[in-house]
């Protein structure tokens, strides 16, 4: 089976190059790398290929889809969780076979979201610079003391659940919120409604996927609702968040810091080198601009664990597929 990796890095190669070194006779992948993202215009890029492995950033729309069938693509495995830039039910319509890695690591994302939390806190991003400078002042490094302080985990699915743990681990008094909770989660904190949730926490961190119902959940309103001076934390999907709104509350300093790993517009941005150019995003320049911000390019994933859990799962699913063997990651 040839596939062609769109969006494909160095870090994709290694792993599913790993795997291919240790494959089994029967194992007849041949995976194909693009740097390019996917897209109608670039989606020629796949011709003569039987699948297609794709990123979150990757646009997987009804014409893309339509083009991926015209060239026999028969399979897209998505190297990631979140599907929201697959129209699922044109890929139904043409039959493809779609399949995703539902959970790598859980651990690997509330990890960096702990590391987000306490950079921003105690400032050592800052600390960093000053010190290579020689500059040994502590004032405007001054944070505060996690142990005690209420986090608010919004989403309580395995990332959720980890980051609970955490959170529980640092003495925090840990409130969830999930329209589907997870039993699990009582171990670690208390379930409440959202409202609750967002007037009592000093921290809010959010992980649940990007849905219509879940889409700017981070709105004016949310903002408005939660504690004056808290932090707010996405390591899920940039449009959970409104960012003009967050902007304008960063302003007032109702929302006293935020960190996130995810950016609404993020495909233009993240996953390339963009530092000799100039980014004309003028939202995200705006954002980047407030000192209590801190901003990743989509790193929450990105462990040694993570990556080869992901390139074994995509390649169990296209296993399946091949099979014609039931796929529990089918979508």
């Amino acid at each position: 089976m040839r596939v062609t990796v769109f969006s494909a890095q160095p870090y994709d190669r290694r792993f599913f190059d790993e795997l291919a070194a240790v494959q089994d006779a029967d194992d007849d992948i041949e995976w194909h790398y693009q740097e390019a993202s996917l897209d109608a215009g670039t989606v020629t890029l796949a011709a003569g290929s039987d699948a297609v492995c794709v990123f979150v950033n990757d646009c997987l729309d009804a014409a893309v889809l339509d083009t991926l069938a015209t060239l026999g693509i028969r399979a897209i495995v998505l190297r990631c969780a979140g599907f929201n830039n697959i129209d699922l039910a044109a890929a139904h319509r043409l039959g493809l076979f779609v399949a995703r890695v539902p959970a790598y690591s859980p651990e690997a994302v509330a990890e960096h979201a702990l590391a987000m939390i306490m950079t921003l806190n105690r400032k050592t991003h800052r600390a960093f610079n000053r010190v290579r400078e020689g500059n040994f002042a502590l004032d405007g490094l001054l944070g505060v003391t996690l142990h005690g302080k209420t986090a608010g985990v919004i989403g309580t699915g395995r990332i959720g659940l980890c980051m609970a743990r955490i959170l529980k681990g640092l003495g925090c008094e840990v409130l969830g919120h999930d329209p589907y909770p997870a039993e699990a989660f009582q171990a670690y904190g208390e379930a409440v409604p959202l409202e609750a949730l967002l007037a009592r926490s000093d921290i809010v961190s959010l992980h649940c996927p990007l849905t219509e119902q879940t889409h700017h959940l981070i709105d004016d309103g949310t903002l408005a609702a939660m504690k004056p001076g808290a932090m707010l934390v996405n390591t899920s999907r940039g449009a959970l968040i409104d960012t003009p709104a967050v902007i304008g509350a960063l302003k007032s300093r109702q929302l006293g810091a935020l960190a996130i790993d995810v950016y609404e517009q993020e495909s233009e941005l993240f996953f390339r080198d963009h530092s000799a150019e100039i980014i004309d995003d003028d939202v995200f320049a705006r954002l980047a601009s407030f000192p209590n911000v801190l901003i990743t390019g989509h790193q929450g994933f990105f462990t040694v664990e993570a990556l080869r859990e992901i390139a074994q799962v995509t390649r169990a699913n296209l296993m399946a597929f091949a099979e014609g063997i039931e796929c529990p990651n089918r979508l």
